[in-house]
């Protein structure tokens, strides 16, 4: 006859992996105990065992009460005891949470976001002329921003100006004359890391050199090369 293992795989479910499979085995146990008597005595013994096994519980305010809750869903709420707690419900344990919303709105321009189409509705309710004009000046700085951004390329304010006014509607516009803020694209960041590093290993090769030169010009240095050209001299009379 071939030996049969007991795997994990061959096994019914853990439940409640934090308490092990023996726990679990205890709770079937008691479930088949014929006598109330014998199921509330052996179920307090399972739930010390419980509260030993996990002690990170007794930071948990009313612990005891997480306990017995436990015990009933180890048991697939099939156990039978006088509990100190009321029984917990199968619809309140797996309950199901709603469905997130997502929301289905089109955006006009992908590049802009968005964050732009809010803020330029909210530029539109402003009723005093110079703060709607510095709040429309902003909107289309982010734009010029957000664009070099995600397109790498540059891009002229009439553009700019032009998305600006038909998000709008037609009723958000500038000067054509108006400057916008200088955007260039992140990678230069890159080649401007790179002369930081080049410049300070020149520093740091100018500071190496100019101790060296320091050395070489210590009387105490020549002294002790003199002494040993001086050795080197004696050596060779003989």
């Amino acid at each position: 006859m071939p030996q049969e293992f007991d795997y994990n795989s061959t096994r019914n479910k853990l439940i409640l992996s934090e308490y092990g499979r023996n726990v679990q085995n205890m709770v079937k146990y008691i479930v088949a105990l014929p006598t109330k008597e014998e199921r509330n005595r052996y179920a307090q013994v399972v739930i010390d065992l419980m509260g030993f096994l996990n002690p990170h519980l007794r930071d948990v305010a009313d612990f005891k009460h997480k306990l017995w809750d436990h015990l009933h869903i180890i048991s697939d709420f099939q156990i039978d005891v006088d509990s100190p707690y009321p029984k917990p419900s199968m619809e309140a344990i797996h309950l199901k949470p709603e469905p997130l919303k997502y929301p289905h709105q089109r955006i006009k321009y992908k590049h802009y976001g968005k964050t732009i189409e809010l803020m330029i509705e909210k530029a539109k309710s402003i009723d005093d002329p110079d703060r709607k004009r510095h709040m429309v000046q902003a909107v289309a700085n982010f734009m010029k921003m957000a664009y070099v951004q995600w397109n790498k390329d540059s891009v002229t304010d009439e553009m700019i100006l032009n998305d600006l006014y038909m998000l709008s509607g037609g009723t958000l516009k500038l000067e054509e004359n108006v400057n916008l803020n200088k955007v260039e694209y992140r990678a230069n960041t890159h080649s401007n890391n790179n002369q930081n590093n080049r410049g300070r290993t020149n520093n740091n090769n100018q500071n190496n050199r100019g101790r060296t030169n320091n050395n070489n010009n210590n009387p105490r240095n020549n002294n002790n090369n003199q002494n040993r050209n001086r050795n080197n001299g004696g050596a060779k009379k003989y």
